[in-house]
């Protein structure tokens, strides 16, 4: 039922709840009795459920006793180890990818790119990836934040291939290619990626360990339900 009303992006009808879910009215009412009891759920002055926030402080709680980076450390120094590169998670934050997490690779040459650093929608990988697998909510908020999105070609061929590659668009030299990882309600709001020296670039040796990682990652996310 909370995965119900979170997936609104407003308060819900007790009809609307229990046909979501497929109860009677009864049963729906008594569990959100239950849940209103607990503090989770609340009922604004229209007579909708919605999620109180007591439950955002509880998502905050869980955030920061297993916060996404922490988790998906191991995979991201498999993937390091096997390819050889430097490799970086991000995330969707205030309308642009940014970095929460990164392993570098042990090369003398390598892009710097520290932990909270932002980048653009327009040119990155990360960014293409974001704005190519969006749902379309965040779509719509991608749009009016204003931030230039890429041209719908590469968006397109992002979505067909899974994964997007920029090339010396925001950092001259450099390649990176980013593909998506899919949370619990099956929304792309984060990336792995890797990236490198324009001339160490190779798409055949780096698409598959990548894409695997991002799979692995989407996987734990998922099976957290």
């Amino acid at each position: 039922m909370l995965d119900v009303l979170a997936e609104s992006r407003r308060g819900m009808r007790l009809p609307e709840i229990a046909t979501a879910m497929e109860l009677s009215r009864p049963t729906a009412y008594q569990r959100l009795l239950t849940l209103v009891e607990a503090g989770l759920v609340e009922q604004d002055q229209d007579m909708r459920y919605r999620l109180s926030m007591h439950a955002c402080r509880l998502a905050a709680a869980a955030l920061e006793q297993a916060d996404l980076g922490t988790r998906v450390q191991p995979i991201l120094e498999m993937l390091v180890a096997r390819v050889q590169e430097t490799a970086s998670l991000a995330v969707l934050d205030r309308g642009v990818p940014c970095i929460v997490s990164r392993v570098e690779s042990q090369s003398v040459l390598r892009a710097e790119q520290k932990i909270g650093t932002t980048m653009s929608l327009e040119g990155s990988a990360s960014g293409r990836v974001l704005t190519a697998f969006a749902d379309p909510a965040t779509l719509e908020r991608l749009k009016q934040n204003g931030e230039p999105l890429a041209a719908e070609a590469l968006l397109e061929e992002a979505r067909e291939q899974g994964y997007a590659v920029s090339s010396g668009y925001t950092h001259s030299g450099v390649v990176a290619i980013a593909a998506p990882i899919f949370d619990i309600h099956n929304k792309c709001l984060s990336t792995v990626s890797l990236v490198m020296p324009e001339t160490r670039f190779d798409l055949e040796t780096f698409r598959e360990p990548l894409l695997e990682a991002a799979r692995a990652i989407t996987k734990m996310q998922q099976g957290a339900r």
